[in-house]
């Protein structure tokens, strides 16, 4: 017997769960991309676009994921041979200066670790370092899927400050934007970037790229960029084509305008407060699973470090991998899997798994997810602490 039938849940820190009005709204024949009713709605929806970043500052759309988003920022503001300054808490970081190497930029690496946020006193040393302004952004995740951990832009805002560096400050915001609190233009973030497919709740194809007056004069002084990536264009969009290099996304920017309804309907501070509020009733549960002698630990111990988007966990051995095999074929939950936390001893990653809880979610999401990872562990015999659902419940009681 299974209990997987009805409808299943994922629990994973994007895809998000789809808003079933953004998927009704994309439900529709292909419109006129010439003229007419889709032009108008998306130049209108744009101020509530910039909204939810925090910025009145302009914004780039592309027919992309994120990694196509770190593409499109890198391409304009720096050339090969030029350098950046990659602040690393975890895969993601790792991947955008990937990136950047990819497209022949230097990108030196200040690796922080999985467990801990951005050391302000060690940024703000190896800015003063590059005597000569080398650097011309430093790059960091507002929140790193992989690890969990949530840095502060203000810090790193402080420190550049604080050296008289003129880098631009770049910030991965794919898993953060639409979950946490973000505010571009009173924080000093000069570029921004997010996805579609999480905190926005609109299916993975889109992304967006917040740009500064400060990040567009330093692409204006570039000699040249890409047709595609260049984002002059689509900032300044004379024609509807030029928001998107080409033919519009349109199936997208129908559920994008629905879900945008849906996050100023809410309200950006109730949005954050929301989330704030579910993640912490997660945390809850799992500080009560790993008392005692429970086997579960979260990767960040710290909760003004954690994400209110997603939660990285630790099992053990392959317990993590038996525990999600078992959520999802007998009770339709599906956690995600320990990415960029392989260790030697666990080269696959099998001790670890994340719980996405991004977007549209509720309490009860929250709370029937939360009994069916302490019915999985009991399943299968992973060791657990007491109280944990009464922690969550006891939390989102208020």
């Amino acid at each position: 017997m299974t209990l997987a039938a009805g409808r299943p849940y994922l629990a994973i820190p994007g895809p998000s769960v789809m808003p079933d009005a953004v998927l009704q709204a994309m439900h529709r024949p292909a419109p006129n991309i010439y003229e007419g009713a889709i032009v108008d709605m998306v130049r209108a929806m744009i101020p509530d676009l910039t909204a939810v970043a925090g910025t009145k500052n302009k914004v780039a759309i592309y027919i992309a994921n994120g990694h196509g988003a770190w593409e499109a920022s890198l391409s304009n503001i720096a050339s090969a041979g030029e350098k950046v300054l990659v602040c690393i808490t975890g895969r993601f970081g790792n991947g955008w200066a990937e990136m950047a190497e990819g497209l022949g930029i230097v990108a030196d690496r200040l690796d922080f670790g999985k467990t801990d946020g951005i050391d302000a006193a060690r940024l703000e040393e190896a800015l003063r370092a590059d005597t000569n302004h080398d650097y011309k952004a430093v790059l960091f995740s507002h929140v790193d899927t992989a690890t969990s951990l949530l840095n502060d832009p203000r810090v790193l805002r402080k420190a550049l400050d604080a050296a008289g560096h003129p880098a631009l400050l770049m910030a991965d915001c794919i898993a953060s934007m639409g979950c946490e609190e973000f505010r571009m233009d009173d924080w000093g973030v000069d570029v921004a970037l997010t996805g579609s497919q999480k905190g926005l709740m609109v299916p993975p194809g889109l992304s967006f790229v917040f740009v500064s007056p400060k990040a567009e004069a330093v692409r204006h002084a570039m000699p040249r960029v890409s047709r595609y990536w260049d984002w002059v264009p689509r900032l300044d969009a004379e024609f509807f084509y030029q928001f998107f290099g080409g033919t519009a996304p349109t199936h997208h920017l129908y559920g994008l305008r629905t879900a945008l309804d849906l996050l100023h309907g809410e309200g950006m501070e109730n949005v954050w407060k929301r989330h704030d509020t579910l993640a912490r009733a997660i945390w809850a549960a799992c500080e009560a699973w790993g008392s005692g002698n429970g086997a579960l630990r979260m990767n960040v111990q710290d909760p003004a470090l954690r994400s209110h988007a997603v939660t990285a966990l630790s099992l053990g051995g392959k317990d993590a991998a038996r525990l999600r095999a078992w959520v999802a074929e007998n009770a339709g939950v599906t956690l995600g899997i320990g990415l960029g936390m392989e260790t030697p001893e666990d080269p696959r990653g099998e001790g670890y798994f994340r719980i996405g809880h991004m977007g549209h979610l509720n309490a009860h999401m929250v709370l029937g997810m939360l009994g069916t990872v302490q019915a999985g562990m009991q399943a299968i015999g992973v060791p657990y602490g007491p109280g944990a659902l009464d922690a969550a419940a006891a939390i989102t009681a208020g």
